[in-house]
C-alpha cells in the first residue's frame, strides 16, 4: 500500500534507490545505494531508466533537461540509478493520488543553467 509511506522518497528509499549516509560530526557522506527492498522491482526500475539513458544518448526520444544536465556531471550507471529513484518518486506520487501519468505537465527548462 503507498500510503503506508509519507513521502516518495520513503518508498525510494524502501526500494532501496537511496544513498547510505555516514554522517558523523557535522560532516555529510553519502555513500552507495543502500540496497535494501525488492530487488527484483530495483532492478527493473534500474534497467529502465539504462533503457531511457541509452535512448539519449544515441539521440533518440525527447530526454528531460534535467537528465542531460546529469549526464553531463555523472556517469551513466550513476545516473541510471538516479534516474530510477526519480521514476519510483513519481510511481508513489501516480499510486496514492490515482492520477495518471502525462509527461505533457513536465516543465520545459533550460538544460544549461546560466
Amino acid at each position: 500500500d503507498p500510503r503506508l509511506f509519507p513521502s516518495g522518497r520513503h518508498f525510494a528509499a524502501w526500494i532501496g534507490l537511496t544513498p547510505k549516509d555516514h554522517s558523523t560530526a557535522g560532516k555529510t557522506r553519502i555513500g552507495k545505494i543502500t540496497r535494501a527492498g525488492d530487488e527484483m522491482l530495483r532492478s527493473v526500475l534500474v534497467a529502465g531508466a539504462t533503457a531511457v539513458i541509452q535512448q539519449a544518448r544515441h539521440g533518440r526520444g525527447r530526454p528531460s533537461p534535467w537528465l542531460l544536465g546529469l549526464l553531463a556531471r555523472k556517469s551513466p550507471k550513476l545516473a541510471a540509478v538516479a534516474l530510477a529513484n526519480k521514476i519510483a518518486r513519481i510511481a508513489w506520487k501516480l499510486l496514492v493520488t490515482g492520477e495518471s501519468y502525462d509527461g505533457a505537465r513536465m516543465p520545459v527548462t533550460s538544460a544549461i543553467a546560466t
